[in-house]
């Protein structure tokens, strides 16, 4: 089997939505963070094997998203290409199939991507409006196509807006998360805590350069735009509850990752293919899991990482405490504080996870040291390849050493890996 390694990661900065990137597409900024990783390490028409990429909040007209973004960028007509979905794990989902062709030999390299805007979202009318502006469509009679506009009712104008709620439960992410911080008795200053730490933490990974090698400027802005470096515990404090609006609701905007707008993209190769082309290996991805969980009757919506990284470091021969970082997707402050708590439970583990006793705790100072979702921003497709990117230079810089990366995802899924140097 051959080693995975990742080479380097490029993004376009992450923007609020209907801010810097409201009039852009998916294609738009997908095809932005491309050319920046093309530009970045002087990729050549047909250079990489495959691109691997996707977005959840997908119009039909980019049912060719990755081809169309890849040829755009300059990657050449030669390069294969594939559409892949699986909510915020999307795009680290996409290097893990990539790691798995390079592995057995099947290409050499690849690029692994992931997109999302929130400001272009896909609006869709309601079934009996579509049918008829299609009977329209098809219509070769100019007595049957007015036919067909008079029978559309008032009511069939309203636009269907995506709905954020799981299809199975009806209720929203942020939702599922107040149920998961009331069962774990996480509370509100616990999450205004973390939030905190995450500006913090960005702040300060951007005004010592830490992103200048990973962000590149696109579209007249050069850093990532939601990140507070004046953000306070006090006026965290104040901001109301958005999903429970009662006495006992803690998750708000300030400590919740914001709607945002952005790309990124990962390049991943076999050292031969580094050594041919005069790259470095930043790190190796030696390990990756992902697993999904019954949350309509067992367990949190948001819970699946703890499984899927118990998985992982089963078979990997690993302890939770053997890693110098930790790069824990912010959906919510409380689905992190939520999993930290679930690993250290003995019942938890002995009853869920089917071991002797709790994975245990790990040390705070290494978790997401470079801030995380809520300061960054999620644009839910790009987290994996942003995390990605951003835990391989860690390690970089470091010079040697182990990061875990977990996300979780809507519909009760969980996506995890380990980099190594």
């Amino acid at each position: 089997m051959k080693k995975v390694g990742i080479i380097g990661g490029a993004r376009i900065p992450f923007c609020r939505s209907m801010t810097n990137y409201t009039s852009l597409t998916n294609r738009e900024l997908l095809t932005a963070s491309l050319k920046a990783l093309v530009s970045k390490y002087n990729l050549k028409e047909n250079q990489v094997s495959e691109l691997i990429a996707g977005a959840v909040l997908k119009r039909s007209r980019d049912f060719s998203l990755a081809r169309e973004s890849g040829i755009d960028a300059g990657l050449g007509f030669e390069i294969s290409a594939v559409d892949v979905q699986q909510a915020c794990g999307t795009s680290l989902q996409a290097a893990m199939i990539l790691a798995s062709k390079i592995q057995t030999g099947i290409i050499e390299s690849g690029i692994a991507a992931g997109v999302d805007t929130s400001s272009d979202i896909p609006i869709e009318f309601s079934k009996n409006f579509s049918d008829k502006l299609l009977k329209f469509a098809k219509a070769k009679k100019i007595s049957q196509k007015l036919g067909y506009l008079f029978s559309i009712r008032p009511g069939e104008f309203l636009p269907k807006i995506p709905a954020v709620a799981e299809p199975r439960t009806g209720l929203s992410m942020g939702e599922h998360c107040e149920l998961m911080v009331k069962e774990w008795n996480i509370g509100r200053q616990e999450q205004d805590e973390l939030a905190f730490l995450s500006h913090q933490k960005a702040s300060k990974a951007q005004g010592e350069g830490f992103f200048d090698k990973l962000v590149f400027p696109f579209n007249s802005i050069s850093k990532d735009n939601n990140v507070r470096a004046k953000s306070s515990l006090d006026s965290l404090s104040k901001l109301s509850p958005v999903f429970d609006k009662s006495s006992t609701g803690t998750l708000t905007a300030g400590n919740s990752s914001p709607l945002t707008d952005g790309a990124a993209s990962v390049l991943i190769g076999t050292d031969e293919f580094a050594r041919k082309n005069g790259f470095e290996i930043e790190s190796y991805i030696s390990h990756y899991q992902s697993a999904g969980i019954d949350y309509v009757e067992k367990e949190g919506l948001l819970m699946a990482p703890v499984y899927a990284v118990s998985q992982m470091l089963e078979r990997a021969g690993l302890e939770l405490q053997d890693f110098d970082y930790y790069e824990i997707h912010e959906a919510f402050a409380g689905q992190v504080l939520c999993t930290l708590k679930a690993w250290e439970s003995d019942d938890f583990c002995r009853d869920r996870l089917g071991r002797k006793k709790a994975l245990g705790k790990i040390d705070r100072s290494k978790l997401n040291v470079s801030g995380s979702s809520i300061a960054l921003g999620h644009p839910f497709a790009a987290t994996g390849a942003r995390i990605l990117a951003t835990a391989s230079q860690l390690l970089k810089l470091k010079g040697s050493g182990r990061a875990l990366i977990s996300i979780c995802t809507a519909g009760g899924m969980g996506v995890c890996a380990i980099l190594e140097r």
